[in-house]
């Protein structure tokens, strides 16, 4: 995406053909999909890897599920490479969540579920790793982040941005236009606040 503030090759086609797609210009999202599909699929990829478990909604089938959100948006705001990744993040959590939700409905009265949660490295763009982790825990991360948005609503965009999207630091400072500095304060407050919360949910195991 970017490197140093400067706008790479990719960058920049990416960032016209949003402009000429959202201006009515068909062809051109076709191409521009073509482009981001497989970036898509990374996402997917990553989400898979972390809510493993459950092979009923596989990397395929989620990019396709975000890529058809995508697609057929008539109010996507993006305007460079860096905002429509975090609108595609948007897409992947409200995907998953609505997903968890249905099977939480579907699994109601089951027993109680006992996982272990572990922060892990802050450098990344993971916020905690859940073991074992079938997809129907991921309905309590989206409990959880339902209260930060109230609370602190910038931190659950940021969240977005690198959980659910795995953006950069300073790809989310230019999606949500803020300061580099802003996005890792708000990083740290979301995950530590978001493991106390799911700490008071399922009983940890060393």
């Amino acid at each position: 995406m970017t490197n140093g503030g400067e706008v790479s090759d990719v960058d920049e086609p990416v960032t016209e053909l949003l402009r000429r797609w959202t201006d009515g210009d068909v062809p051109a999202g076709d191409r521009l999909f073509a482009i981001v599909y497989a970036e898509l699929r990374e996402i997917a990829r990553r989400q898979r890897r972390r809510w493993h478990g459950d092979d009923t909604l596989d990397t395929t089938a989620l990019a396709h599920e975000v890529y058809l959100r995508l697609r057929g948006a008539t109010d996507l705001n993006a305007v460079d490479r860096a905002h429509f990744f975090a609108v595609a993040a948007r897409a992947s959590r409200q995907i998953l969540s609505n997903y968890a939700r249905r099977r939480q409905a579907e699994r109601r009265g089951g027993t109680e579920r006992q996982v272990a949660l572990h922060l892990v490295d802050e450098r990344s763009s993971a916020l905690l790793v859940v073991e074992p982790s079938p997809l129907d825990r991921m309905w309590d991360l989206e409990v959880a982040l339902s209260q930060l948005q109230t609370l602190h609503p910038r931190a659950c965009k940021v969240v977005e941005c690198r959980y659910f999207g795995g953006l950069s630091i300073p790809d989310t400072a230019v999606a949500l236009g803020i300061s580099e500095a802003t996005v890792k304060r708000d990083w740290g407050l979301a995950q530590a606040w978001l493991h106390r919360e799911l700490r008071k949910h399922a009983p940890l195991h060393d």
